[in-house]
């Protein structure tokens, strides 16, 4: 791939290249990368296009070539990018983020329905030096089940044969929070410390403590920069769950509350096939996936770079 984008030997991926161009041209970069080596200064988007046809041309001239397999196909519109092979292809920049289209809030937890190549480009610096010589720095291969959120899968798995078994109707519940929670909520953030030691009554009592000690401080920090507090009723709803008896029962109506309040009608419940894809899944998601209007994915943990999850909302701790 690197030879490709550094414009050597891609004479011989012409044919496929003119194959899956638009109106079955060549695009518009390749005479500028074969001739003179270099890309056109490209946006973003453009990039994921070109890496997409360049990895389609040499897997089929180099690494598909005595396989005598039909000709790959470019469709993203599907929702995969190579429908033939079953697989996603990502070409991030070193800001390790990439937008893509939402389905159903459950992929967070039980990911997606196709594999992912992701392909990690020096974009961002590239970019910056014109003209364009792009290469790839990095790469990883996800099965579906990777394409998932690392941190939410992790909880997830550490609590899932106990809540089940305890008590399936709160078990959905509590995975429909998973699936709905934005990450940066002052409120949600501090629910999911509370998830995340459910079955520990200890733990629980101190991070109340804790969440009353950052409450003041926060909002103390907010008002100084002419910031909207947060609202009284985000603490009292942590304080609430100390008030419950057995307390991860308080924790289970905590989180419940927070979907209502916050997703209101969008927060639906798992679905038959998505609750059984929940159970059956490994729950080993790889990736930050954040939810707004569509997934933002957080390819920095692949990488062992590791970001603060941006959603829809500012993030205060």
């Amino acid at each position: 791939m690197n030879a490709a984008l550094a414009g050597t030997g891609v004479a011989k991926l012409q044919p496929v290249l003119a194959r899956i161009g638009r109106g079955h041209q060549l695009p518009h970069w390749y005479q500028g990368l074969k001739d003179d080596h270099v890309l056109p200064n490209l946006d973003g988007k453009t990039i994921g296009s070109v890496v997409e046809m360049l990895l389609v041309a040499v897997l089929e001239t180099c690494v598909f070539k005595d396989l005598r397999i039909p000709n790959l196909k470019i469709n993203p519109a599907k929702g995969v990018d190579l429908p033939d092979l079953d697989l996603g292809v990502k070409s991030p920049s070193e800001n390790y983020c990439t937008s893509e289209p939402f389905f159903s809030a459950y992929e967070r937890l039980i990911g997606s329905d196709h594999d992912l190549l992701v392909l990690l480009t020096d974009y961002q610096e590239a970019k910056r030096k014109p003209p364009l010589k792009l290469r790839i720095i990095g790469h990883k291969y996800l099965t579906k089940s990777q394409v998932a959120d690392r941190n939410l899968c992790r909880i997830a798995r550490k609590h899932r044969e106990w809540i089940v078994n305890e008590d399936e109707a709160r078990a959905k519940r509590l995975v429909r929070f998973f699936a709905y929670i934005n990450q940066s909520d002052w409120r949600a953030k501090r629910l999911l410390r509370l998830v995340d030691n459910i079955r520990d009554d200890s733990a629980l009592r101190d991070i109340v403590v804790t969440a009353e000690k950052e409450f003041t401080k926060t909002n103390k920090d907010r008002l100084k920069k002419d910031k909207v507090p947060i609202p009284d009723e985000d603490l009292e709803a942590l304080r609430s769950v100390l008030r419950i008896t057995p307390l991860h029962v308080g924790v289970i109506d905590a989180l419940d509350n927070w979907v209502i309040d916050v997703r209101k009608d969008s927060g639906r419940p798992p679905s038959e096939d998505e609750w059984k894809r929940f159970l059956r899944s490994p729950l080993d998601g790889m990736i930050g996936m954040s939810l707004a209007l569509q997934w933002r994915y957080n390819f920095g943990p692949l990488f062992g770079v590791q970001k603060e999850e941006e959603e829809d909302g500012e993030d205060e701790s």
